[in-house]
C-alpha cells in the first residue's frame, strides 16, 4: 500500500462529499485493508457509462489495496430506491430482479477486479430477517429524520404520496452496511442520505461508523440532463467499441474535462492541457480512445478510423436524407416520420431488436426521448439506411 496521506490524495479526485475526510485518513493509517461498500440495485437490465464513476472510484481502491464490497440488492430492488424520485418506483418481480443481477454481475466486471473483491446479495440477511427484528432497526431513526429529504419533503408538499416501504428502504439500505461492516460506503451524490443513514445505524449497532464518499452525477450526451436510459443520452458499458467511440465523439465540447475526470485515469495536469491548449476534437478523439480501451483493449484505433470514415468523411454518400424532427419527442414518433416502419408497434420492435442508431449509438430502450440536434444522423433497419435529422 501507498503512504496514507497519497492514497488520500488520490481517492479524493472527483469526490463530491466526503463525512468525513479526517476518519478516513485515520482508517488508512491502521494499514489494514478497508471494507468498501457500494450497494447496487438491478432496477433496470444494463449499466452504463454514468454508473461506472462510483465503479471507477471502487476500483480506485481496490488497487490501493483494500478489499470491494458489492452489494446485489436483490431484495431492495423489490422496493425500489426512493432517491431523487418525483413520485413512488414501480416495484419490480422477483424474476425480473434476477434477470438484471445477472446481466450487472457480467458488466460490472468490465470495471472491477476480480482481485479483493466480494459480492453479496442483500437477499441473503433481509429476506429471513424476522419482521420484530425490522421493527427494532426502524425504531433507531425517526419519520422526521427521513422527511428531511428533499425528494420526501418536495412530494409532500406536492401532494405525491410517499409510501411506508420506501422509508423502509432506507433501513434496509442501512443495515447492509452493518451486515458487511463496511468501512466506507460509496455512491452517487443522490446516495448521500442513504449513506448517512448507515453511518447512524452502525453506529447505535455498536460499530464504528462507516465514511460516507459520494461522486459526481455525469451529465449525459444532451449536455443538459444525468445520464439516463429512459432519455436516451448514455452510452452503455456493454456498447461495441465503434458505438461506443461514436457515442463519446458527439460529447459536447464543454463536458469533456468533466468526462475526462470522471471515466479515465488521466492525471489532472493532462486533462487541464487537453481541454485548454488542444483542438476540441483532437481532444475529444483522445477521450474517446481512453474509454474505448478500457472496455475494448486494443480496438480504439479501429473504432476511430471506421468513425471517420462514415461521419467524418461522410462516406454513407447519397444514402442519407434529410428529416425534419421535434427537437425534443419520442424516439418511436420520429421513426415514424422515415416512413420506414408502418406502426408504432413495429418501431417498437425495430428499437428493441437494435435496428437504430444516432451518431453511432444503439439505443434500444423504447421509451427514449431523443433531443434532436441539428446533423444528427440516424441509421435505421437492416438496410441501413440514414437519415440527417434539424430540429423543427
Amino acid at each position: 500500500m501507498r503512504p496514507p496521506r497519497e492514497q488520500l490524495k488520490d481517492l479524493l479526485r472527483g469526490t463530491v462529499n466526503v463525512h468525513s475526510e479526517e476518519e478516513l485518513l485515520r482508517k488508512l493509517e491502521r494499514g489494514a485493508p478497508l471494507r468498501v461498500k457500494l450497494g447496487v440495485d438491478p432496477s433496470s437490465p444494463d449499466i452504463h457509462l454514468g454508473h461506472t464513476v462510483v465503479l471507477r472510484k471502487l476500483r480506485l481502491f481496490q488497487d490501493h489495496g483494500h478489499v470491494a464490497v458489492l452489494i446485489i440488492g436483490d431484495f431492495t430492488a423489490l422496493v425500489g430506491d426512493p432517491s431523487g424520485k418525483k413520485k413512488t418506483r414501480p416495484q419490480l418481480s422477483p424474476a425480473e430482479v434476477e434477470v438484471n443481477a445477472r446481466t450487472y454481475i457480467e458488466q460490472v466486471g468490465r470495471v472491477l477486479s476480480p482481485e479483493r473483491l466480494e459480492v453479496v446479495r442483500n437477499s441473503a440477511w433481509l429476506k429471513p430477517l424476522p419482521f420484530y427484528e425490522l421493527i427494532k432497526l426502524a425504531a433507531k431513526t425517526t419519520v422526521a429524520r427521513f422527511l428531511e429529504r428533499d425528494d420526501f419533503s418536495k412530494r409532500l408538499k406536492e401532494g405525491v404520496p410517499v409510501g411506508l416501504h420506501e422509508l423502509l428502504y432506507l433501513v434496509m439500505q442501512a443495515y447492509d452496511s452493518v451486515v458487511v461492516r463496511a468501512d466506507v460506503e460509496l455512491g452517487g451524490t443522490d446516495q448521500l442520505f442513504n449513506l448517512m443513514v448507515g453511518r447512524d445505524l452502525m453506529r447505535d449497532s455498536g460499530q464504528e461508523p462507516q465514511v460516507a464518499l459520494t461522486t459526481p452525477i455525469l451529465t449525459g450526451l444532451d449536455g443538459r440532463d444525468k445520464m439516463s436510459k429512459s432519455l436516451g443520452n448514455h452510452i452503455g458499458v456493454a456498447a461495441e467499441a465503434y458505438e461506443m467511440y461514436a457515442g463519446v465523439m458527439k460529447v459536447p465540447d464543454g463536458l469533456m474535462k468533466e468526462w475526462f475526470t470522471l471515466l479515465t485515469g488521466l492525471p489532472l495536469d493532462e486533462v487541464d492541457r487537453l481541454c485548454s491548449k488542444v483542438h476540441p476534437k483532437s481532444a475529444k478523439d483522445r477521450l474517446a480512445r481512453e474509454i474505448v480501451n478500457g472496455y475494448h483493449p486494443g480496438r480504439a484505433d479501429e473504432a476511430a478510423a471506421e468513425w471517420d470514415r462514415v461521419v467524418s468523411k461522410g462516406q454513407m454518400g447519397n444514402q442519407v436524407a434529410d428529416l425534419e424532427a421535434p427537437a425534443d419527442g419520442p424516439l418511436v414518433e420520429v421513426l415514424l416520420l422515415t416512413r420506414i416502419p408502418p406502426s408504432k408497434s413495429e418501431a417498437r420492435r425495430l428499437i428493441e431488436q437494435g435496428g437504430v442508431e444516432v451518431d453511432g449509438q444503439k439505443i434500444t430502450d423504447v421509451r427514449a426521448v431523443l433531443r434532436v440536434r441539428d446533423g444528427m444522423v440516424m441509421k435505421v433497419g437492416k438496410k441501413n439506411r440514414y437519415f440527417r435529422l434539424k430540429a423543427k
